[in-house]
């Protein structure tokens, strides 16, 4: 069974790898090195069952993953309380391209519509999803401050926001429960983050583990893939300040490679 860390001071424990559903739901506009079909839901049932039965409580979605949220909305039926769900605002998706609005009433009718779509009374976290401006999204439009609002009124445990700047990521360390950052054997950036995580006790979720698929090593082609996923899952769980890492697959056979690894490592 897949270990579980602490998520920050929230009281939550989450599986250090969690499942992201971006595939679910969109396969345009992504940034994957191939292309793929949306999973049907057999498939998606089967991959979801998967995770569960293997310890991930876990999953990860957003309004810009297409039709994710609605989907998740029934292929969880039954199982709301297995899961831990991880949702965001800012982002959308439509016609094949992106829109962001951060606006707090903007958040506050995203959040409605997550908690129909995926047919739940309470999200367990929200996350604002950053479009690279993250200083103005907190200090400017004070997005932070209404999804903290929003946790007052019981619609979310804990808040957050997936960053794309170290300034930003700290900042929203300070003011909120959890921070998403991208760690990976080539991008690294974003370890004051984590750092700063640790030491004040906040949640870390780690994006991008596998460079979205684009995984390599000093710029070289991939000569063994399998050593460079041992060689970051180990880096990133080495960190006590993460709590989990989300990996995107809808390929039962890479999720369950990934929960080995993990295990091996882990059981060392």
């Amino acid at each position: 069974m897949i270990p579980k860390r602490k998520l920050g001071q929230t009281g939550m424990e989450v599986s250090i790898l969690g499942l992201g559903t971006v595939k679910l739901g969109r396969n345009q506009g992504v940034r994957y090195p191939q292309d793929f079909e949306l999973p049907d839901d057999t498939q998606a049932s089967k991959l979801i069952a998967l995770a569960r039965d293997q310890g991930i409580n876990l999953i990860d979605t957003a309004p810009a993953y297409g039709t994710s949220e609605e989907r998740l909305g029934q292929l969880l039926r039954g199982q709301r309380d297995r899961w831990l769900i991880c949702s965001k605002v800012g982002e959308e998706f439509a016609n094949g391209q992106s829109s962001f609005n951060f606006t707090p009433e903007y958040a506050q009718f995203s959040i409605e519509r997550s908690l129909q779509r995926l047919k739940t009374d309470v999200l367990d976290i929200v996350l604002i999803h950053s479009d690279g401006n993250d200083l103005e999204i907190i200090n400017g439009i004070g997005t932070l401050d209404a999804l903290a609002d929003l946790k007052r009124q019981g619609k979310l445990r804990a808040f957050g926001m997936s960053t794309k700047t170290v300034a930003g990521g700290l900042l929203a360390a300070q003011k909120s429960d959890i921070v998403m950052v991208t760690w990976n054997l080539e991008f690294q950036e974003d370890i004051p983050i984590i750092d700063y995580c640790q030491q004040h006790g906040k949640g870390v979720l780690i994006k991008k583990a596998f460079a979205s698929g684009h995984l390599t090593q000093a710029g070289q082609a991939i000569k063994n893939k399998g050593l460079l996923i041992d060689q970051s899952l180990a880096m990133i769980f080495s960190h006590p300040g993460v709590s989990s890492a989300i990996i995107g697959t809808i390929n039962p056979d890479h999720l369950q490679a990934n929960i080995d690894r993990v295990n091996k490592s882990e059981n060392r």
